[in-house]
C-alpha cells in the first residue's frame, strides 16, 4: 500500500473531531535530495535547495483542494499555525536516519511558505518538520503532510506552545 493512499490530497480539508484534515504535498520521485552529511559546494547546494523549494511550491499549485483553500483564505495565509510531518521515502531498503535529510525538508517547507500556506516557518507558526521514514519508493522522494492547528492548540500538551 502506498503511503499517499492514506490521505486523499485531492479532497478538501474538513473539520473532524481530530481537527483539520491534512494536506499531502508530495515532491516528484527522483529529485536530488540534500543530506546533512554531504559536503557540497555552496553553489551546487543552492541549486538543489532552489529546485526542492520550487518543486514544493509547484506541488501545492497542482493540488485543486489546496488551491481552493488558498483562494478562500486570501489575502492571508492558509494557516496561522501548522504541523508538518516530513516523510522520507528512500530509493532502497536499508537503515536510514530521516533527520539527516533535514536540509531537503527545510527547502520544501520554504516552498510551501512561498506558496502561501504559512506567513513564515518560524517557531510561532510551525511545528516540525517532524521527520519520519516511509516505505521504499523507486527513485526516492519526500512528502510533507501539513495539518492546520487551531489558535492555542498545544500538540505537545506541555504548554511550550
Amino acid at each position: 500500500m502506498n503511503n499517499l493512499d492514506l490521505f486523499e490530497p485531492e479532497s478538501p480539508a474538513t473539520t473532524t473531531v481530530a481537527g483539520l484534515r491534512p494536506y499531502v504535498i508530495a515532491l516528484p520521485v527522483g529529485m536530488r535530495l540534500l543530506n546533512s552529511n554531504q559536503r557540497l559546494h555552496y553553489k551546487r547546494r543552492a541549486e538543489y535547495v532552489g529546485k526542492l523549494r520550487s518543486a514544493a511550491m509547484e506541488a501545492v499549485s497542482e493540488c485543486p483542494a489546496l488551491l481552493d483553500a488558498l483562494a478562500a483564505a486570501k489575502p492571508g495565509p492558509l494557516f496561522q499555525r501548522a504541523h508538518v510531518l516530513g516523510i522520507l521515502h528512500p530509493p532502497t531498503d536499508g537503515r536510514r536516519d530521516p533527520a539527516n535529510w533535514y536540509p531537503s525538508f527545510k527547502a520544501a517547507v520554504d516552498g510551501i511558505v512561498d506558496a502561501g500556506l504559512l506567513d513564515d516557518d518560524d517557531h510561532t507558526r510551525l511545528l516540525g518538520p517532524d521527520m519520519r521514514l516511509g516505505t521504499k519508493v523507486k527513485g526516492g522522494r519526500i512528502v510533507l503532510v501539513v495539518t492546520g492547528m487551531e489558535p492555542g492548540e498545544d500538540p505537545l500538551a506541555n504548554g511550550a506552545w
